[in-house]
């Protein structure tokens, strides 16, 4: 695939392989533009994310990369932030950097998509979930304060699915991303899950697209030998709903793609 802007780093404490791994597998794949966006720091849930303290060891990571590899690849830098309100830092939304990817991985506190904490499933009401979750991402795209939308339908991780329909569920947070004017990625990580499908899912995918919402992609890689690993996958879904273009970002500035 052209473009791949959500992948990770070894400093996010659950990744694995050096940054000339991920970089290498991305220009056999014939990758174009591949994005690191490490998990940002905040005061909440430290175990899997950068610290503050390493925020210039990632960028000077990924800048010594960018030198090194650029009449292969195009490096780019990034952020993966959790809107958790309270705990967002103004050192990371105001970075310089070539985008922000705005994820939910939080509901209430509760990390929904982390293994350990798949118990709470049994005690709540699933399409109550399902709507806390995309409430959240409705607000998420309305601070605009970020570029992308990183996985849509993460809550479908686990694959606890709703009774009520999805898109209505989704609705008001669709139109949200739309009013932003936020990026939509469709991200290949599902597929290593339980749920073994992309974030997002066809339909919902198929109602961004009447929406006019741009995508790009991600391989959300957190080891070398998972970048790029369902890129066919996710590029055909892309062409299926009627997708023909791709975004990439510097310094905030959005260009298109074809793919």
């Amino acid at each position: 695939m052209i473009v791949d802007l959500h992948n990770h780093t070894v400093l996010c404490n659950h990744a694995e392989g050096t940054i000339d791994e991920y970089i290498l597998q991305a220009i056999k794949n014939k990758t174009k533009v591949f994005g690191f966006s490490e998990h940002a720091p905040m005061d909440f849930d430290p175990k899997y994310r950068l610290h503050f303290s390493q925020m210039q060891e990632y960028k000077d990571a990924v800048f010594s990369a960018k030198k090194k590899y650029k009449d292969q690849i195009e490096i780019l830098f990034a952020y993966e932030v959790d809107y958790l309100e309270g705990h967002m830092d103004e050192k990371i939304l105001n970075a310089d950097v070539d985008y922000l990817i705005g994820s939910v991985h939080f509901i209430e506190k509760w990390g929904f998509d982390n293994p350990e904490f798949i118990g709470r499933y049994e005690d709540e009401n699933i399409d109550e979930i399902w709507q806390k979750y995309f409430d959240a991402i409705e607000a998420m795209a309305k601070s605009k304060l970020f570029d992308v939308v990183g996985h849509l339908d993460l809550i479908k991780v686990f694959k606890f699915m709703p009774d009520k329909n999805i898109l209505e569920i989704a609705s008001n947070a669709l139109r949200a991303i739309k009013d932003a004017d936020m990026v939509l990625e469709i991200n290949m990580a599902g597929y290593r899950k339980p749920v073994k499908e992309a974030y997002p899912s066809p339909e919902l995918l198929a109602e961004a697209f009447r929406l006019e919402i741009p995508i790009t992609f991600s391989s959300d890689a957190h080891a070398p030998k998972q970048v790029s690993l369902y890129a066919k996958e996710i590029v055909a879904l892309a062409r299926s709903v009627g997708y023909t273009q791709c975004a990439t970002f510097k310094k905030r500035k959005r260009s298109m793609l074809d793919f």
